[in-house]
C-alpha cells in the first residue's frame, strides 16, 4: 500500500460522501494504490452510517469506530495505528484541506528523498483578529520556553513516511499534542503554504475555549517553564515584602507616619495567598497528568474496526 489517508471524524455525516468523491476525483490518475482510514470519534449523527455505505466502493476503506468520543488527538493516533501505507496523510473530512494537496505532498516526498514529512501551514487565516492574535502569541510563548520548536500556523494536515509514523506511535502518552510530537521526533520536514477552503457542510467543532484548552495541553506537555513560576513568584513576593518593610520603617522613623498594621496585613495576605494558590494550581496540573498517565489507560477504545472486502477481512476489534 502506497498511501493511507487518515481521516478523524466527529459528526461529519454530510461531509463523508463529499470527501470520498473528492478523493476519487483527485486520485483517479494517481498511479498508485491507497486506502482511506476513517476514525469515527463517537459521532452522534449518521457519520458511521455514511462510512459504511462506502465499504462497497472502489477505494479500500477501513473504519475505526470508537466506543465514545475520545478527541481528535486519539483519533489521529488510532488512524496511524491502523494505517498500512508507506506514506500517511492526516486530513480532515470537511474539505477545508483538499485531497489534491495531499497528492501533491506525496509527489513531493517521492521526488525529495531527503525529506521525511511535508506539512501544510496557512499563510493567511480567515479567522477573527482576536483568534489570530491568540494563536500567534501562543506560538511565541511556547517557542520561548519549550525545547521543541513549533512552526507558527502549521496544522495537522501533513504527509509523512512510515518511519516517522512508527516513531509517533512509539510515544503512547495519554495527553497528546500532535503538533509538538511531530516536531519532537525530529524528522526533516518541509513546510508548504495552503489556503483552507470552506467547510462543505456543518460547523467547526473548535470553539474559542476548546482552543484555549488545547493550547494548555501544548504548554503543559512540552515545557516545564510554568513550574518555575513558583520560584519566581516566591522571590518576587519576598522582595516586595522587604521593600515594603523598609518603606514602613523609614516612614515611621523619619516622617513619624502612622503604621496601619491591619491594612498592610490584609494586602500582604491577599498577595501571598494568591501567589501560593497560583503555584499550587500549576503544580496540580502536572501532578494530575502524571496521575492519569500512571493509570496506563488506553488512548482510545475501538468498539469495532470494519474493513471493506478488498482487505480480505471484515471486522476486528483493537484498542490503542
Amino acid at each position: 500500500m502506497k498511501l493511507s489517508l487518515v481521516v478523524p471524524c466527529f459528526n461529519e455525516e454530510g461531509n463523508i460522501p463529499l470527501f470520498y468523491k473528492a478523493v476519487q476525483n483527485d486520485f483517479k490518475n494517481a498511479g498508485f494504490d491507497y486506502e482511506i482510514v476513517f476514525v469515527n470519534d463517537g459521532s452522534r449523527d449518521g457519520t458511521l452510517r455514511e462510512m459504511k455505505k462506502l465499504l462497497e466502493g472502489d477505494i479500500p476503506v477501513k473504519i475505526v469506530n470508537f466506543s465514545r468520543n475520545f478527541g481528535k488527538e486519539s483519533a489521529m493516533y488510532a488512524g496511524l495505528e491502523n494505517a498500512q501505507g508507506e506514506f500517511i496523510t492526516i486530513i480532515d473530512a470537511d474539505l477545508q484541506q483538499s485531497p489534491a494537496i495531499a497528492l501533491e505532498m506525496v509527489r513531493s516526498l517521492e521526488s525529495k528523498p531527503e525529506f521525511d514529512c511535508i506539512a501544510a501551514y496557512q499563510e493567511s487565516r480567515g479567522e477573527s483578529k482576536s483568534l489570530v492574535f491568540f494563536k500567534d502569541n501562543f506560538y511565541k510563548l511556547i517557542n520561548k520556553f519549550a525545547d521543541t520548536e513549533f512552526r507558527q500556523g502549521a496544522s495537522d494536515f501533513r504527509t509523512f513516511r512510515r518511519p516517522m509514523a512508527e516513531a509517533i506511535l512509539g510515544m503512547d502518552e495519554y495527553f497528546r499534542f500532535s503538533k509538538g510530537l511531530f516536531s519532537w521526533v525530529g524528522f526533516k520536514t518541509k513546510f508548504i503554504p495552503y489556503t483552507a477552503g470552506k467547510r462543505a457542510t456543518g460547523e467547526t467543532k473548535w470553539s474559542f475555549w476548546k482552543l484555549v484548552r488545547y493550547a494548555f495541553e501544548g504548554i503543559f506537555g512540552f515545557t516545564t517553564a510554568p513550574l518555575r513560576i513558583a520560584t519566581v513568584a516566591g522571590g518576587a513576593s519576598l522582595a516586595g515584602f522587604l521593600i515594603y518593610l523598609i518603606y514602613i520603617i523609614i516612614r515611621c522613623s523619619a516622617f513619624k507616619g502612622v503604621y496601619t498594621a491591619a491594612n498592610s496585613a490584609v494586602l500582604l495576605l491577599l498577595a501571598i495567598g494568591g501567589i501560593q494558590l497560583l503555584c499550587l494550581g500549576i503544580i496540580g496540573e502536572y501532578l494530575a497528568r502524571t496521575y492519569i498517565q500512571g493509570k496506563r489507560r488506553p488512548i482510545y477504545i475501538a468498539k469495532e474496526i470494519i474493513k471493506s472486502k478488498k482487505y480480505g477481512e471484515d471486522t476486528e476489534v483493537k484498542n490503542g
